[in-house]
């Protein structure tokens, strides 16, 4: 019966996680690019567009996710024609995650070695090589750390999203473990979430170690 019910429940939180962090990352890429450009001490400073960009990333990220997916549902079902269920779970999941994505490759990108990007500009090298071909490569170890981060971030956010519909082993713990009272359904719920982040943790590392050889 636990098999059940947690199996399904585990492919609903994979595809949201997976999903929302995948979008996460192509959303929230862009405005970490153009805000480690505009910085003040970036490639080409303009102090408006940073914290115009800035501002608007502070906002998001100090929004509960729970209050977030309730803000959000006019935006849902507008995007997804209803505002409850699994693939609706994914548009606050992912717009509650690009903006720490944000921080994150921008933290990433401001690691990286003053003396190589001066060196790339003393070859001639234009703004979009010195992001791609020079910042990116050095900073990709540290992004790459903080998206399994984010996934394991995410995790926590997808079991939020269960208590107001959203599926998954969230779901499944507001159903069974505390409507019904059913404890070994809870245990076993709580026990494959701590499996599941402890897998992300190593594929991550695993991942780290490659890249930063």
């Amino acid at each position: 019966m636990i098999a059940d019910i947690i199996l399904p429940a585990l492919g609903e939180t994979l595809f949201m996680v997976l999903i929302s962090t995948a979008l996460a990352v192509i959303v929230g890429f862009i405005p970490a690019i153009i805000m480690i450009i505009t910085a003040k001490d970036g490639l080409k400073p303009n102090e408006t567009v940073y914290k115009i960009l800035d501002t608007i990333i502070n906002i998001l990220r100090s929004l509960p996710f729970i209050i977030l997916m309730v803000v959000l549902i006019p935006v849902t079902r507008f995007i997804v024609g209803k505002s409850i269920g699994t693939t609706a779970a994914i548009v606050p999941l992912t717009i509650g995650s690009a903006p720490f994505v944000t921080r994150i490759i921008e933290s990433s990108l401001r690691e990286v070695d003053k003396g190589v990007i001066e060196a790339a500009k003393s070859f001639g090298a234009s703004t979009s090589q010195i992001i791609f071909k020079v910042m990116l490569p050095e900073a990709l170890p540290s992004i790459i750390s903080g998206i399994t981060l984010t996934i394991i971030s995410v995790v926590g956010f997808s079991a939020m999203a269960g208590a107001i519909g959203a599926g998954g082993l969230g779901n499944v713990a507001i159903t069974y473990g505390y409507q019904m009272f059913k404890q070994d359904v809870l245990i076993a719920t709580v026990v494959v979430l701590i499996i599941l982040v402890q897998v992300f943790q190593s594929i991550g590392n695993l991942i780290y170690r490659k890249v930063n050889k």
